[in-house]
């Protein structure tokens, strides 16, 4: 009983540190992609921020199953496999910024078309996993409210990009602008959270 209960914070604490980075990786993509437009650099952090994210995304499972396994279990293969398509993204673009091919084809990633693992995937798994969220005490409140409404965000951006594709356009820019914001914001809250910094036991 103590190992478990010792592995288990010790996972915890794993979990806080990859969601602070995840946090922190999210913001440098937004930087790096909208104000800096350094390709090198949105890469590296498209890399890295949804790989690290997973960690957090197990945590809310371990908190949930309980609720309904089933739906639970379907959200984090949701998840999971959004992030790691997601970091294989980066990966394809941080490859060509290294190294420049002739030229590259004007066409959908074949990994994560027009977004489809980074924003539909994860997006519907956070909507499953806010709303199992929302039925536990072992989370802060604000974790179910939180994680669906950036769900349907990213969900809504996917849609944008694959319908109307114009960046430039407000129903792609907008999602697009909260999602930039709110997703590094939830994974650090999620974080520091994991980490100790709990809401006073009632």
């Amino acid at each position: 009983m103590g190992g478990s209960m010792s592995g288990s914070r010790s996972f915890e604490r794993f979990a806080g540190w990859l969601s602070v980075l995840a946090g922190l990786a999210g913001l440098g993509y937004a930087v790096a992609f909208v104000l800096l437009k350094n390709a090198g650099m949105s890469a590296l952090f498209l890399t890295l921020a949804p790989l690290l994210a997973i960690g957090g995304l197990v945590a809310v499972f371990e908190r949930v199953r309980a609720i309904d396994a089933g739906i639970a279990t379907v959200a984090l293969a949701l998840g999971a496999f959004g992030s790691l398509a997601a970091s294989t993204h980066g990966v394809y673009d941080l490859a060509n910024v290294l190294h420049p091919p002739a030229s590259l084809p004007d066409l959908p990633s074949a990994v994560d078309p027009r977004g489809y693992a980074t924003f539909a995937l994860t997006g519907f798994a956070l909507v499953l996993l806010g709303w199992l969220a929302g039925r536990t005490s072992d989370l802060p409140g604000w974790v179910g409210p939180m994680g669906m409404v950036l769900g349907v965000v990213l969900v809504a951006t996917w849609l944008g990009r694959l319908i109307i594709l114009d960046a430039t356009s407000l129903l792609v820019l907008g999602p697009a602008l909260v999602a930039g914001v709110l997703s590094p914001v939830f994974f650090l809250m999620l974080g520091a959270w994991l980490l100790g910094w709990r809401r006073s036991a009632t």
